[in-house]
């Protein structure tokens, strides 16, 4: 690894926990936060960083850090800078299997380990369709965004037809629609570290075939990759992981877009350091977000508990204006 990498992972690492640190000071202050996680405090400030602030603190770090990955994965297969979970079916079908749960009281008895798993069977079933739809132009890498898109918005047209045959679920379905940390507790975080250290592992081991396949299927033909079967490994490990993370927090929009075009931009293009900076990113951005989102929340009406900006709020902004970029850079450097 290049030195400029280890210094730009050095910064990313320090970085992640002083966005942490901020996001867990947010309503009370610094100091009594540390003072908690010292072992001080009295017993209302413990419950409240212990049991409310910092659960919430590591699903957004663990939830970005997994939507980080899916998304530098997506591009990689892909071949595509604009691949995301939200323009490839993966997203919105993970929304509609935890809109689905949701909907038929499937999360009601196991709680999020049910939403869990009907969010990786939406997220298989929006990627399969994606899948069979392209087989046979893997290569227009146009289309494959076209095609994502409108799989997307006939996934996200069931999951508001779920939501008219039960109105009285409209604030918790509107959860998983746009994405938000309230509410975020112990129970998430148990169920979904196992998932971020699995497919940080899965990316990393095939970070090598990745390098192949985003020069190009011929390219890894000639060298000896079997293509279609590798491109399903990989579909796979993005699937699981942006799935997981909606799962646990609903669809943070353009996270996936956003972290791996900045890893690139500051390690490289080695999947060996793009997918754990990626996953740094993400998680960073997430933690950001809800920082932004809770402190707009005290300042437009003076109390969390009578108005609540969701996160995935500030991360469709930020991605859109990224989105916009990459889109006139691609559109430009097709043009020349």
């Amino acid at each position: 690894m290049k030195a400029r990498s280890l210094v730009v992972f050095g910064v990313l690492a320090g970085l992640l926990p002083v966005a942490a640190m901020v996001q867990l000071a947010t309503g009370t202050s610094g100091a009594d936060s540390l003072a908690v996680l010292a072992g001080g405090g009295d017993d209302l400030m413990r419950g409240i960083v212990l049991e409310l602030r910092l659960p919430r603190v590591l699903v957004a770090i663990g939830a970005g850090a997994c939507l980080g990955v899916a998304g530098c994965v997506l591009q990689a297969v892909l071949r595509n800078p604009l691949a995301s979970p939200e323009v490839t079916g993966i997203g919105s079908g993970a929304v509609l299997g935890a809109v689905a749960a949701t909907v038929f009281g499937a999360g009601g008895e196991h709680g999020p380990s049910a939403l869990l798993v009907w969010a990786i069977a939406g997220g298989i079933a929006g990627g399969g369709l994606l899948w069979l739809v392209t087989a046979h132009s893997a290569r227009d890498e146009g289309r494959l965004v076209v095609v994502g898109v409108l799989v997307s918005a006939v996934l996200s047209g069931a999951a508001l037809v779920l939501l008219t045959a039960r109105p009285q679920l409209a604030g918790a379905i509107t959860q998983w629609l746009i994405g938000s940390l309230t509410g975020r507790g112990w129970e998430h975080w148990h169920l979904l570290w196992p998932w971020v250290i699995g497919v940080l592992v899965a990316a990393v081991a095939i970070a090598g075939v990745l390098d192949i396949l985003s020069v190009g299927a011929e390219h890894a033909t000639v060298v000896g990759v079997a293509v279609r079967s590798w491109q399903g490994v990989a579909v796979l490990v993005a699937v699981v992981s942006a799935s997981v993370a909606i799962a646990t927090v609903g669809a943070l929009a353009f996270v996936g877009l956003l972290a791996p075009h900045g890893a690139r931009y500051l390690v490289g293009t080695s999947h060996r350091a793009t997918i754990p900076a990626s996953a740094l990113l993400g998680a960073v951005t997430v933690s950001a977000a809800d920082t932004v989102a809770t402190r707009v929340t005290a300042w437009v009406a003076g109390s969390e508990r009578q108005f609540g900006l969701p996160a995935g709020a500030i991360t469709a902004v930020l991605g859109a204006v990224v989105l916009i970029r990459v889109a006139r850079r691609v559109t430009t450097s097709k043009g020349q």
